[in-house]
């Protein structure tokens, strides 16, 4: 017995293929959060100096690492990576026509 598996093509956004609402500020708060994740990953700072430099507990910093972002806005991430030493830039353009 043969089962097929059905594959659909993403669309690019995860969230928008699980059929959520708000699916492209999610999309962009995991991208943040990843980047705020690698950065504390990357220089080798731990949870509760991380905590320390972005104003928060340990157990914030430990959900925003894992990717659970409901207490977290978008201007909040944007303030982490600033206080981790990036600049935060956000860029409008015209969307391509669709053919």
């Amino acid at each position: 017995m043969t089962n097929e598996i059905q594959v659909q093509a993403s669309h690019g956004n995860v969230f928008a293929d699980l059929g959520l609402e708000n699916s492209d500020e999610l999309l962009v708060k995991a991208e943040l959060a990843r980047k705020i994740s690698n950065i504390i990953t990357m220089q080798q700072i731990t949870q509760t100096e991380a905590a320390e430099l972005l104003g928060i507990d340990q157990p914030k910093v430990s959900a925003l690492m894992k990717g659970k972002l409901s207490g977290f806005s978008t201007e909040r991430l944007f303030r982490f990576l600033n206080v981790l030493g990036q600049d935060v830039e956000i860029v409008v353009t015209t969307k391509p026509l669709s053919h």
